[in-house]
């Protein structure tokens, strides 16, 4: 006959562990829902792998943790009162236990295989571009859509901001986390703020796919401009960028990438936080020698460097834009009139999108409804003939600049071309002109030269139809020829990109 004690419950038979067991239940059977429609879902959804992969985990652990804190809390509640029995012995011997002991271990097992499969997805969606991309939507949209559009649209985010190894990717888990805290409680700036700060060097990133030691020669830049005249007159312009080369075999170490020579190295401290004003540049060349350029206009010398950060330049500091550019208004303008997506033939639609674009707008369904509105108002008075003959034409224009509008400013986080200077070139932002200007000096007399013709050559410009070309090269020539004042200026003191 069995003993009281051998007649009590099991230590499981109270209300915290039963909630527990239900609620794992219920979590457990809502991931696995989530989990096959994730697999056989053709694109990410990113709400849908936070709830499968982050959020639901969660609960499941906590629901799991339940049922051994009920039997213990039952546990002790039982030795108070003098009714604790001891721990079950267990006997293979007996048919109930080896039942019991074979469906656990199958359970158990099961639950750790499918485990580890979700483990590895929860890591494998955070290293997607669908979580650091649409999860944190408003945030992240304007990266997102700048990135899709970008020549590095198929290569992961966490390839460039974090790379291999296993010391960036805890440094950028660990920054992620005052990510999640900032998004939560609106504590991001607007718009995000840029240089990234501790991304890792280029040469570990960039450098990856693009080998400095084979740049070499020249590559052609063929581009198309158009006036805001009234005939939105196209000025073409042809040129090879000397792009130059870091291994003797393939090109000499001259030309652009010069800079990002392996036997020389170049070292700067900029004064503002978007490194666009660098007074002090220091040059290391292969044989050990240096040479120490110094803004005159500067305060600072040779021996007393700005107070910052002495950074080495790497791809970042010239391509400091390549996977989210917010191109100008100006520049979007150009391309689409070159391919023909904005009829050229429309009077002054260069100047008159430019002007809509360059507006301000509170939000990004408030700039659609104005474009539309100013650009159909503009022609209904100026041109009522043209617009009534051409509407369609005027439709597609109005299509066209809302798209380059939703591609590349974004008011609800501040983002535009204005917020991000993107150093390639010299046109509306200083960009090779933040050294290269002939004001930095050597103590020996050395001048960073500013002399257009040490990165491209210019070989056709001129109006369509009657340009000029000269395999050897040929003197800028500005399109306003009545006014020579931009000879004693730089491009990005009179061109903003609107």
């Amino acid at each position: 006959m069995q003993s009281d004690e051998n007649k009590q419950p099991s230590l499981f038979q109270n209300w915290v562990s039963v909630a527990g067991g239900i609620l794992s239940s219920f979590c457990f059977s809502v991931i696995l829902v989530f989990f096959i429609l994730d697999f056989r879902n053709k694109e990410a959804n990113p709400y849908l792998g936070v709830v499968t992969y982050l959020i639901a985990p969660i609960f499941l652990i906590i629901s799991l943790l339940l049922i051994p804190i009920g039997a213990m809390i039952e546990r002790k509640l039982r030795f108070k009162r003098g009714r604790a029995r001891r721990f079950p012995h267990v006997d293979f011997n007996n048919p109930m236990h080896q039942r019991i002991a074979y469906v656990t271990i199958c359970v158990v097992t099961a639950f750790l295989l499918f485990t580890a499969v979700g483990s590895y997805r929860a890591y494998e969606f955070t290293e997607s571009v669908t979580f650091c991309g649409k999860t944190c939507h408003q945030v992240m949209h304007p990266e997102f859509t700048t990135y899709q559009n970008s020549p590095h649209a198929r290569v992961a985010c966490v390839h460039c901001h974090i790379g291999h190894g296993v010391d960036w990717y805890v440094r950028s888990k660990l920054a992620g986390t005052y990510q999640v805290y900032s998004v939560i409680f609106k504590k991001y700036s607007r718009p995000i703020e840029t240089p990234v700060k501790n991304l890792r060097p280029a040469q570990e990133t960039c450098e990856k796919c693009h080998w400095p030691q084979q740049f070499f020669g020249a590559i052609e830049a063929d581009k198309t401009y158009f006036l805001s005249d009234e005939k939105n007159t196209a000025w073409k312009s042809r040129m090879l960028m000397l792009v130059g080369g870091g291994n003797p075999p393939y090109g000499k170490k001259e030309g652009i990438h010069w800079h990002m020579n392996i036997n020389s190295k170049v070292y700067y401290v900029a004064t503002d936080a978007k490194r666009q004003t660098i007074p002090w540049i220091k040059v290391v060349r292969a044989d050990g020698k240096e040479d120490i350029y110094v803004d005159e206009d500067s305060k600072y010398s040779a021996e007393k460097p700005p107070e910052g950060e002495l950074r080495q330049m790497d791809c970042m500091d010239c391509h400091n834009r390549p996977a989210h550019i917010y191109n100008s208004p100006d520049k979007t303008l150009n391309e689409v009139l070159a391919r023909g997506a904005i009829d050229n033939s429309i009077p002054y639609i260069k100047r008159e999108a430019l002007k809509v674009l360059s507006a301000e707008y509170e939000t990004e369904e408030a700039a659609e409804s104005a474009i539309k509105e100013k650009i159909e108002k503009f022609y209904q008075k100026k041109y009522p003939e043209f617009f009534s003959q051409n509407r369609s034409l005027v439709d597609q224009a109005v299509a066209s600049i809302l798209e380059i509008y939703k591609m590349n400013i974004f008011p609800r986080m501040k983002a535009s071309w204005k917020a991000y200077p993107d150093n390639i070139g010299h046109f509306i932002f200083p960009g090779c002109f933040r050294c290269h200007d002939e004001k930095h000096k050597t103590s020996d007399g050395k001048v960073l030269s500013k002399d257009c013709n040490q990165c491209h050559s210019i070989i056709e410009q001129g109006p369509v139809g009657a340009t000029e070309k000269n395999a050897d090269g040929l003197p800028f020539r500005h399109p306003d020829e009545t006014d020579e004042g931009w000879k004693e200026m730089h491009c990005s003191e009179c061109h903003s990109g609107s």
